[in-house]
């Protein structure tokens, strides 16, 4: 065991997600209560920390968070490394966090995040700083954890829209075009559109033919089924766009040197954006190919807020509290994933920068297909 861990540093960034509190609150608990700690809350996420705006935390502060959606710390997606400068530039604030962590003698520092809040962590781990990263993600693309929290609750969120959207669908005799989020993975778009009888589900790791998804809804229309329902993950493309893709992803991963690479990167952001098909579009052109009148709903962010059900509540105290045996035991650079049911560190490294997608011959995928749901496969 290291030094004793007297004062500990918490934030989150990122999006906002059901269970944040829960994390905090069961890190907060089982740190101050088992361990005697003293906790600090960062305000407003990589902000407060590089400006070093922070709130003590004690039990009063957390009563009654458990149940609350969002986080009572703030959040935002300021990067350690690319802050703004104010000028229109960045400035890597590594440094000037370093310095704020000493002269406040924060001996660890738990950051709940996303993908980027584990690159922010890794980079500060990286620096030599004693970091924790706890996995919060209702896109649930992280790797090495079985499930992140928030995850569960958007699925019954999303899967609960899908429910209600089938009644118009039917009512109308319509093809209903859902979007939901999801970046680059297609987890929440695939669990839900099951879940919810989707007839049609699109995700970033299946590319989609556009005939593939009429043919199958005009095999409804002529069936007696003249409606469906299209779920649709805000990152998925059709054939010829996902071949662009991946041509530019080659070119980023072979670039020769540092310059090479920054400019493939560049040809393929400009491909995400000018190519992106939106869901009006796949809406659009599903109207054309079938005769059926297509209407288009966007979830938004409502499938991240509102209260976190239960799951949600007890993944983030299970990985709170454990978090805080692992910052006792004077462990950092590491990730408490949930593995197996068990409450697991990983190393910062295995995680940062890397996203959990589906895989094609995934359970979840072979049943959609095993029940009829398309997932806009060329014929």
């Amino acid at each position: 065991m290291g030094k004793a861990v007297k004062r500990v540093g918490i934030l989150t960034a990122g999006g906002d997600a059901p269970g944040l509190n829960a994390a905090i609150r069961g890190f907060g608990k089982a740190a101050m209560g088992k361990y005697g700690m003293e906790l600090v809350g960062y305000r407003n996420g990589i902000t407060g920390l590089v400006n070093n705006r922070y709130m003590p935390l004690d039990s009063d502060s957390l009563a009654g968070i458990l149940t609350q959606g969002g986080t009572m710390l703030g959040t935002s997606r300021d990067k350690v490394h690319k802050f703004p400068d104010g000028n229109g530039g960045y400035v890597d604030m590594i440094p000037q966090i370093a310095q704020n962590l000493e002269d406040e003698h924060i001996d660890a520092l738990v950051c709940i995040g996303g993908g980027g809040t584990a690159k922010n962590a890794n980079r500060l781990a990286q620096a030599g700083l004693p970091v924790i990263h706890l996995p919060k993600t209702i896109d649930n693309d992280i790797m090495h954890t079985d499930t992140s929290f928030g995850f569960s609750t958007a699925l019954s969120i999303a899967t609960d829209a899908i429910d209600r959207l089938h009644s118009t669908a039917h009512s109308h005799h319509r093809i209903i075009v859902v979007e939901l989020m999801g970046h680059r993975a297609g987890w929440l778009t695939l669990g839900a559109g099951i879940a919810g009888g989707a007839d049609i589900i699109l995700i970033p790791e299946i590319p989609y033919s556009i005939e593939s998804c009429a043919a199958s809804i005009r095999r409804r229309a002529e069936n007696g089924r003249p409606f469906s329902v299209v779920a649709v993950a805000e990152g998925a493309h059709s054939i010829p766009v996902a071949a662009q893709l991946a041509a530019a992803n080659d070119l980023v991963r072979h670039a020769p040197t540092p310059e090479a690479k920054e400019a493939a990167k560049s040809h393929r952001r400009s491909i995400e954006e000018n190519e992106r098909e939106s869901t009006f579009l796949v809406a659009q052109q599903l109207e054309e190919a079938t005769g059926l009148e297509a209407r288009v709903t966007i979830l938004g962010y409502v499938q991240r807020g509102g209260i976190p059900d239960a799951a949600d509540r007890l993944l983030g105290t299970v990985l709170g509290s454990a978090a805080a045996d692992v910052v006792a035991h004077g462990k950092s650079g590491v990730m408490i994933a949930s593995q197996n049911g068990q409450a697991v560190p990983v190393p910062l490294e295995d995680v940062a920068g890397k996203d959990k997608l589906v895989p094609v011959d995934h359970p979840w995928v072979a049943a959609a297909r095993a029940v009829g749901t398309s997932l806009g496969e060329a014929i």
